[in-house]
């Protein structure tokens, strides 16, 4: 039930820009409109630590927004809190 509400909340967010349907298509100006634009106290902290810490890329620090974008979505939140972000981090594929 809730990944098809959370299918309608991506569905409704993008419906005036073509070629986007849910979070895992968005371009990087839609990734600072849609999820980085919207975390909440505390969210951007841990995303400070994670780029510095783990060194992410710049792909890789837009990949962990849009799944904690989902998280937000599944969970029916419009911020995207510290624990979706926490989340999404633990969610990235390990290289050593």
């Amino acid at each position: 039930m809730a990944r098809q509400l959370a299918r309608e909340v991506q569905l409704r967010r993008f419906a005036d820009e073509p070629g986007t349907r849910v979070n895992a298509d968005m371009s990087p100006p839609q990734v600072r409109d849609h999820a980085q634009a919207v975390l909440a106290d505390g969210a951007g902290d841990i995303l400070r630590m994670a780029v510095q810490q783990l060194n992410l890329s710049a792909r890789a620090f837009h990949r962990v927004l849009k799944v904690a974008r989902t998280l937000a979505d599944l969970a029916g939140s419009e911020p995207i809190e510290a624990g979706h972000v926490a989340e999404a981090i633990q969610y990235r594929e390990r290289v050593e």
